[in-house]
């Protein structure tokens, strides 16, 4: 486990949790904090011991942006030399379930971190949005991408241009998150969700997180194409023969992502 200044890390019963944690500055990211949660991830997404990844951050923001201060002097060379968003490219590529946990503000790059999650759970008085337009600028770290994707271009261009929050109600509405609970209960429903992944068969969740999430950007044959693919490996693996072996006996399986 690394030594970080910027998050916590706690790894319990499979679930590994990365806590985001730079309260003074409402949790705002800059590139040491965005460099300590993908490195983490990746850390997680090695070990056999981790079944589920959950971000979270503090009862009253998530994340409230990308750190201002950092970025306001910088020119299209330096960003092009820094290339700050490569970091986070590497995000797509962890295997293994992703979970946002959101209370309170999940602004520009904060609501991307969640948007990089596979699921998101939020309480019911957590905001989210994109206020780039409103200095000069736009989002940068996939966030046109993901939100054109979960709600259409028209409704994104809406909330992107007006640069407005959007409660945890309408975002359930829109597609955008998965689950909105009572603030007070968020940790215990996220762990419960968590939970339940865990119990299912590691392999099967990386295969299918796969072809959902190339569903997005393959044509329907090829899709379909893949889709099989990954029902074919599943075959390869003890957990299928455990499942199916289990369903036949009439207990419950024992998964060991084998």
């Amino acid at each position: 486990m690394g030594s970080y200044e910027h998050i916590n890390v706690t790894r319990e019963d499979g679930i590994g949790v990365i806590q985001l944690d730079r309260p003074n500055v409402s949790n705002a990211l800059n590139r040491q904090m965005v460099d300590e949660i993908v490195g983490e991830m990746e850390m997680l997404d090695r070990d056999e011991t981790i079944r589920v990844i959950v971000v979270k951050g503090h009862d009253k923001f998530f994340a409230a942006g990308a750190d201002i201060g950092e970025m306001a002097a910088e020119r299209p060379m330096s960003l092009e030399l820094l290339d700050p968003f490569a970091v986070w490219d590497r995000m797509t590529l962890i295997k293994k379930p992703l979970i946002a946990s959101v209370n309170g503000f999940a602004l520009g790059g904060g609501f991307e971190l969640a948007l990089h999650c596979d699921l998101i759970i939020s309480g019911e008085k957590a905001k989210f949005g994109f206020p780039e337009v409103k200095l000069g600028v736009m989002p940068g770290a996939g966030g046109t991408q993901f939100l054109t994707k979960a709600m259409g271009r028209r409704k994104a261009l809406e909330w992107i241009w007006l640069g407005e929050f959007m409660s945890a109600a309408e975002a359930e509405k829109f597609g955008v998150i998965n689950r909105v609970v009572a603030p007070e209960m968020l940790d215990e429903e996220t762990i419960r969700l968590a939970k339940q992944l865990t119990k299912q068969a590691p392999i099967s969740l990386r295969l299918i997180k796969e072809a959902v999430h190339k569903a997005e950007e393959l044509s329907l044959m090829d899709g379909m194409k893949l889709e099989r693919k990954n029902f074919y490996l599943a075959f390869d693996s003890e957990d299928q023969k455990e499942g199916m072996q289990a369903f036949m006996d009439k207990r419950p399986p024992s998964f060991k992502g084998e």
